[in-house]
């Protein structure tokens, strides 16, 4: 069988390209397909929604944190065994890592794996003013690989009427409309979208979604498109294997749901064993665990039901005290302080290994990319060394911590950030572990160690 692979791009943020990839990904698993998924850039909600949608992971591709052979790495070993892969790009289509760079775009990526693009123009309060957009789009770069468009918000009638121009006007292949649907928009609010999980009866409107698109999308011509992908030449990327098997509890609930695919993939192929948990609903600990990983997520949203898990609370504080390794990132990071504040300003006593208050901003804090070079040597990195990452975030620290240098890749900009132990990295970077192999590689030995008892005491850098 021939590989199939697209992206579903847009000229910016806001035109539907989620709704309808979520959509197109359930109309393929109705249609008999089994589709794998992928995000561009490096955001974790969307992902989330596309696995409600196909009932597995999603992944990213975003060539900041790993470069194009690794991203082409990834992307053909995440596509392996499936029937087609569906790429959902972020942003507008060319915007990268700066104001006036295409870097790291959807683009990027595009002509990074040769992926053929669907554009997704919203057509909401225009018409033929539409096709000029998708020109500009298609042109602006002779490289764009931009194969077919579906308008969203776009009636039947204007649809048929513009259907013709569409080929003769931009050379690109018209692929239908989605009309507009009040009943399948999907919220937002401080931190990107809402999560799969709070939205009513998600299944259902992705169901109708579906449903709507079978009737208004060609879909036999996207198939056609997709077509014939040939994936990049990439060589295999060699991981180190551990012997010995750590239980690794990985935190994952309402509160702690930001988490890159392959990074815990990553960990796996090393020789660890995953475990999830609930810092909410959960008593202790999984029996046996040798690390700990605490992932972002909406910790502020629930700090009733966290803190008032107080025999969850001190099993993670005397475990931490006593030297377990720990990977914190974000809101996973702000758990672990003495005090919290939720949405409205409470303050909550919190779990108490990290010195400080962790509380609410009125703005976006650090955002965006960052190279962390390490300021200090640990069993899990050694001065000098980076690793790549991402910020995004609201809330702030009173002890944001200096075991890193934070700098922008392209402004240069730079901050001190990260507290680190002996065998654990916690702060509001979202570290992305194929960016330095080595340090997922160290920690699961600082586990293994963990697990033989070499429990020695917490020990600040």
């Amino acid at each position: 069988m021939k590989n199939r692979a697209l992206m579903f791009a847009a000229p910016a943020s806001g035109s539907g390209k989620t709704l309808i990839t979520c959509g197109m990904l359930r109309l393929f698993k109705n249609m008999g397909l089994n589709p794998a998924s992928f995000k561009c850039g490096p955001d974790y909600i969307d992902p989330m929604f596309h696995k409600t949608v196909i009932g597995i992971e999603a992944s990213n591709i975003d060539l900041f944190f790993c470069g194009d052979k690794t991203a082409a790495y990834l992307f053909k070993e995440n596509s392996r065994g499936f029937d087609i892969s569906v790429a959902e790009g972020v942003m507008g289509y060319y915007d990268g890592m700066s104001a006036s760079s295409v870097l790291a775009s959807s683009y990027d990526v595009a002509r990074t794996l040769g992926l053929p693009v669907i554009m997704v123009i919203n057509s909401r309060g225009q018409s033929i003013s539409s096709l000029a957009v998708l020109k500009g789009m298609s042109e602006f770069k002779k490289d764009s690989n931009v194969k077919g468009v579906i308008f969203n918000n776009m009636s039947e009638h204007v649809y048929e009427s513009l259907k013709k121009e569409v080929k003769e006007l931009t050379g690109v292949e018209p692929l239908g409309y989605l009309p507009k649907c009040s009943e399948l928009s999907i919220e937002s609010r401080h931190l990107g979208l809402v999560t799969p999980e709070e939205i009513d009866d998600l299944s259902g409107k992705l169901d109708r979604l579906a449903q709507i698109m079978e009737k208004t999308i060609d879909i036999g011509k996207l198939l056609e498109i997709a077509s014939g992908y040939d994936f990049p030449y990439t060589e295999e990327i060699s991981v180190c294997k551990i012997k010995k098997t750590p239980r690794i509890a990985v935190a994952r609930d309402e509160a702690f749901c930001f988490y890159y695919r392959d990074n815990l993939s990553l960990l796996k192929k090393m020789g660890a064993e995953i475990v999830e948990f609930s810092p909410i609903h959960d008593k202790r600990l999984p029996e046996g665990t040798d690390a700990l990983i605490l992932g972002g997520g909406y910790p502020e949203l629930y700090c009733t039901p966290l803190f008032s898990n107080r025999t969850m609370t001190e099993d993670i504080k005397k475990k931490l005290d006593g030297g377990m390794p720990c990977m914190a990132e974000c809101g996973g990071f702000m758990y672990l302080h003495e005090e919290m504040e939720d949405m409205k300003g409470n303050v909550y006593k919190a779990v108490g290994h990290i010195q400080g208050k962790a509380f609410k901003t009125d703005s976006l804090r650090r955002f965006g990319y960052v190279n962390l070079m390490s300021q200090i040597n640990s069993d899990l990195i050694r001065d000098g060394e980076i690793i790549k990452a991402h910020e995004f975030h609201y809330f702030d620290s009173d002890n944001c911590g200096n075991a890193f240098k934070a700098v922008k890749p392209v402004t240069g900009r730079s901050w001190e950030c990260v507290n680190a132990g002996k065998n654990s990295i916690m702060g509001f970077p979202h570290l992305f572990y194929y960016s330095n192999t080595k340090v997922a590689e160290r920690f699961i030995e600082a586990a293994v160690k963990y697990k033989e008892g070499d429990k020695e005491a917490w020990q600040k850098l």
